[in-house]
């Protein structure tokens, strides 16, 4: 079992911290708590745009439903009279940026999120300095910035700040990393303006957020689409290079699927052996992943994409919180 895995396990499963990641647990809270004060103290380390920031990002390690959640709200600020542009790092892609997608970029430059989010339709920037990145959004006319998955990121100044929960395994053990799953102590979730927890019930502060998708799309000829439910009483291979290759297949199985999973680490870099099965059943996979498969797609290939539901209040009040906070 990969160390990486065994770890997983023990963060969701219940289990203690094995000892020897106790002491890298208290050298990496300093080194937090040292970069947060860094940038609390010291002003002028942090670039502040001229045009509003919603980051949106999470503070455990693994998927939590960032990225649907992301192009939910820009098509909800939008709606709102915004033109929104999306900021982020392209991690998985070789490029360092700052760089303005163009439509047709290959994931393996500028990575698989930042792809999946261009194809929304809204102006995407990556970069490792993210204020760089964003400058380049409103160059090109864009009067909000959301940032992708930039809670972390202390340079971007920021008017708004959203952090996403798995419902599910919620913040693990509680422990930072490598004894846990956390990227900060539990207590910033008290500096955050929105907490939202995809799936389940949340907390009486939380916003429910669910994934909807009931629909595949073929890879070969994306003309062709059909029911999940078609799918039914039958296996598939399901694949997902995702943070949490365990939701999507619990979702397959929901619909009755019988479901033969192939998790893979995020950002995975697929090729074609990687989806090639010797019995013929169609192979299902997640919109992230299936962006860096369309160049050898085959005919029993499928997508599955989701979009994020919330309630429209929840935009109303992110709306009202950057126009208070620019007042």
């Amino acid at each position: 079992m990969a160390l990486g895995t065994s770890l997983q396990r023990r963060w969701y499963g219940g289990g203690k911290p094995p000892l020897w990641t106790l002491p890298l647990e208290a050298l990496y809270r300093a080194v937090v708590a040292r970069r947060a004060e860094r940038f609390r103290r010291d002003a002028s380390s942090v670039v502040k745009l001229s045009v509003p920031v919603v980051v949106v990002g999470n503070i455990t390690i693994g998927g939590t439903g960032k990225t649907p959640l992301i192009v939910a709200l820009a098509r909800a600020m939008a709606e709102r009279g915004f033109k929104p542009g999306i900021v982020s790092r392209g991690y998985g892609g070789s490029e360092r940026g700052p760089y303005l997608l163009t439509g047709s970029d290959d994931p393996s430059k500028v990575g698989d999120e930042p792809t999946l989010i261009r194809q929304s339709g809204f102006p995407v920037a990556i970069g490792r300095e993210r204020p760089e990145a964003a400058q380049l959004l409103i160059d090109a006319g864009c009067d909000l910035i959301l940032a992708d998955d930039g809670l972390q990121h202390h340079r971007l100044g920021r008017d708004v700040e959203i952090c996403v929960i798995d419902g599910e395994r919620r913040l693990g053990n509680g422990h930072l990393l490598p004894a846990g799953p956390l990227r900060e102590p539990a207590s910033r979730l008290a500096q955050v303006d929105f907490i939202v927890v995809n799936g389940h019930t949340g907390q009486p502060n939380e916003i429910v957020m669910t994934l909807e998708g009931g629909i595949a799309i073929n890879m070969a000829d994306p003309s062709r689409t059909a029911p999940l439910a078609d799918f039914a009483g039958r296996p598939a291979h399901a694949v997902a290079g995702i943070g949490n290759p365990a939701r999507f297949f619990a979702s397959l199985t929901a619909q009755g699927i019988a479901v033969d999973g192939h998790p893979f680490a995020d950002h995975h870099a697929f090729t074609r052996d990687d989806l090639t099965f010797a019995d013929g059943c169609p192979v299902l996979m997640t919109d992230k992943d299936a962006v860096k498969c369309r160049s050898f797609a085959r005919e029993n290939w499928w997508r599955v994409p989701v979009s994020a539901s919330l309630p429209e209040s929840f935009y109303d009040e992110v709306a009202a919180c950057v126009a208070r906070k620019q007042s």
